[in-house]
């Protein structure tokens, strides 16, 4: 007899829904336009993770999760469009970190806004102590799973 997964056990409900909203969330990422026509989807991240201060290529790369190379070839594409500047790195002369320029800090706001639009949207019959409880658990999670092995960087030796 085939094994049945029980659907009141909310460890595999879990599983299965998560696996749902991330197939959802990419279909609507495929088919929402581009917050700015120049600017591929990836380089977001880049410029939120600048939103508070300079950082090097390497800190961006780490937080997102993305080699080096591939950050620093999306980040020149960004300086090219004039929203990212290079200066030089204050803690050492030889290197530079990046900022957003004021185009950059413009454009994020605009993202922020239609994201958290739709996200209203979506979530619009949900009471507020609903939304913040998701919130929070949302937090939890994704805080978990960057401190997950498989996400943290390990020793090269």
């Amino acid at each position: 007899m085939p094994h049945r997964m029980d659907p009141e056990d909310p460890r595999l409900a879990f599983g299965d829904d998560l696996i749902r909203a991330m197939k959802l969330l990419g279909t609507v990422r495929q088919r929402a336009p581009r917050a700015h026509p120049e600017v591929d989807p990836i380089g977001y991240p880049l410029m939120f993770n600048l939103r508070d201060e300079p950082r090097r290529v390497s800190d961006i790369a780490a937080a997102v999760h993305l080699d080096v190379s591939t950050v620093s070839r999306h980040v020149s594409q960004l300086v090219a469009k004039g929203f990212v500047e290079r200066l030089p790195d204050p803690t050492d002369g030889r290197a530079h970190v990046l900022a957003l320029t004021e185009a950059g800090r413009e454009l994020l706001v605009a993202i922020r806004a239609r994201r958290n639009t739709w996200l209203g949207e979506v979530t619009a019959d949900w009471a507020d102590a609903d939304l913040a409880t998701f919130q929070r658990l949302l937090h939890r999670f994704a805080d978990d799973l960057e401190a997950h092995p498989l996400l943290t960087p390990r020793d090269p030796a």
